[in-house]
């Protein structure tokens, strides 16, 4: 080689070297593991190749309570990370977290970024807003429970998917009598079947608007309408209409096998169902809802996690933040993350370049969820749960409604019990917040 190109190629590496260098570093904490964390690693890369004023490194930090708590312990310590990834029942532990939040409407405006609320999907970013509206973290993976059935068995039984629970009986004993042993089952059942079951009947499941408009917020989960419905399921596991099986998404080998030919569970399970069902054609419909207790379903409510940024760092990194969140709500960028995921897209132009490509027709089913959550308004029941400590107040539903699907309690004693623990829950989250 020359000395010329020699010289040549030591000085554009030392300007890549330099602009390497030169650029601010963000860091962005998630929960993604595994297919989701690679494609959270290509986004940043495609956001770092867009320009070179900033670098973002993402950096997995376990499940979604190890990378919640892991946050906090590392602003205590002044090491916390620009933007750390929090599910939805995070929200309101971050809110509390008295000047370490740093709300997504502020940064907007104080970065003078391009930024427009009503871009969003209105029923995803009421989950994460405040009082007046505004937006307090980045919605990012963002899913609702629909009900996923078995076309071979529903076809075999002469059924079709029950619209309403009045029908999921029948449909059931018709499945049963066909050979399916099990008509349906369900996954992360507080969610599906307390919290989603109360935002599409427009119940709250607690007082002050579901905790939105204070933090002295009372469990009303032993209402009637909660107490009914889980005694139907309980009567349901009896005969084998219905089968318990586990608080996460544990029961997906149910449906999988076929020996359930229905299975209540996230928008984002799509994918994986896709990958592991390979012996029948599988459809998505809309959660069932009480035709008697609710004419109009109200639209159902997410899970999945938002982006937080976090307070303490200057002011040339939170412009990185911004312009990174900026690129990461392109419409480009969210129709991919949508259709690679299974995660509903978060603004409406995503949804309608997902249109536009024909992922929908491709891909018969991925459009129920995102028809579930927009076809009405959200109200103040079916607009999100804003409740503290309720990762601990979820094992504490799922404890006791496990007791009713095993006989041990009826369905207003175990919902009353659990209404009083959470109650002692709530309580100690306000004392030590208010």
């Amino acid at each position: 080689m020359k000395l010329g190109n020699v010289a040549l190629l030591t000085s554009l590496s030392l300007a890549f070297s330099g602009q390497a260098l030169s650029a601010t570093e963000i860091e962005w904490w998630h929960a993604m593991g595994g297919n989701l964390g690679e494609k959270v690693n290509e986004i940043a890369d495609k956001f770092n190749a867009s320009q070179n004023e900033f670098v973002v490194k993402p950096v997995y930090k376990g499940n979604y309570t190890e990378t919640m708590t892991g946050a906090v312990a590392a602003f205590r310590a002044k090491q916390q990370p620009e933007i750390v990834q929090v599910f939805e029942v995070g929200t309101a532990t971050m809110m509390s977290a008295k000047g370490a939040i740093y709300p997504v409407y502020e940064l907007m405006a104080d970065t003078k970024t391009t930024f427009n609320p009503k871009d969003y999907l209105a029923s995803v970013t009421g989950y994460y807003t405040d009082s007046d509206g505004n937006m307090l973290s980045m919605p990012f993976n963002s899913s609702t429970p629909v009900l996923y059935y078995n076309k071979d068995l529903l076809k075999k039984a002469g059924v079709e998917p029950p619209k309403t629970w009045e029908e999921m009986g029948p449909v059931a004993e018709k499945l049963k009598a066909n050979g399916v042993k099990c008509g349906f089952t369900t996954g992360w059942q507080s969610w599906t079947q307390i919290e989603n079951f109360g935002a599409r009947h427009n119940a709250p499941i607690a007082t002050a608007n579901n905790g939105f408009d204070s933090s002295d917020a009372k469990l009303k989960i032993n209402d009637k309408i909660f107490v009914d419905h889980i005694n139907q399921l309980a009567e349901w596991q009896k005969d084998g209409a219905f089968k318990y099986g586990g608080r996460r998404s544990d029961s997906a080998p149910l449906f999988y096998s076929g020996e359930c030919a229905m299975y209540i569970n996230s928008s984002a399970s799509y994918a994986g169902i896709k990958d592991n069902v390979k012996d029948f054609d599988f459809g998505v419909a809309q959660l069932p809802y009480w035709s008697s207790k609710i004419k109009q379903p109200q639209n159902s409510i997410i899970g999945g996690a938002t982006l937080w940024v976090l307070q303490g760092h200057d002011k040339k990194d939170y412009e990185g933040v911004a312009e990174f969140f900026k690129f990461l709500s392109g419409q480009e960028i969210q129709a991919d993350w949508h259709q690679f995921t299974g995660y509903l897209p978060i603004t409406y132009a995503a949804y309608d370049l997902s249109k536009e490509q024909g992922f929908y027709n491709k891909n018969p089913g991925t459009d129920v969820a995102i028809t579930q959550m927009t076809s009405v308004e959200p109200t103040p029941a079916s607009k999100g749960i804003r409740l503290g400590n309720f990762v601990q107040i979820r094992d504490v539903i799922n404890e006791e409604l496990e007791n009713v699907w095993a006989g041990k309690a009826s369905a207003q004693d175990a919902l009353n019990k659990a209404t009083e623990r959470g109650n002692a829950l709530l309580a100690k989250f306000a004392k030590a917040n208010n």
